[in-house]
């Protein structure tokens, strides 16, 4: 499971490194740039399915045939140990 995703601006094209939640999908990023707050294109879940490297961990799990709770229990055991 991929938690680094570049995120690139639709409107300016900066593009910035960043964490993504596991359990919930980020329907809004302000650019660091130019300060729009960018939304998901129709039909996307979350800005890092739309405009990111990787797409947002719920869409990696169920790509992969995870589930949600796989998916956290993994995630914690990775951060604490």
């Amino acid at each position: 499971m991929l938690l680094q995703s570049t995120i690139t601006c639709p409107h300016c094209a900066v593009a910035k490194a960043e964490t993504m939640p596991t359990d919930a999908c980020q329907f809004f990023y302000e650019c660091t740039g130019c300060g729009v707050k960018v939304k998901p294109k129709t039909g996307d879940c979350c800005v890092f399915c739309s405009f990111g490297s990787v797409p947002c961990p719920p869409i990696q799990a169920l790509r992969s045939g995870e589930s949600g709770d796989a998916l956290r229990t993994k995630y914690s055991a990775s951060v604490v140990g």
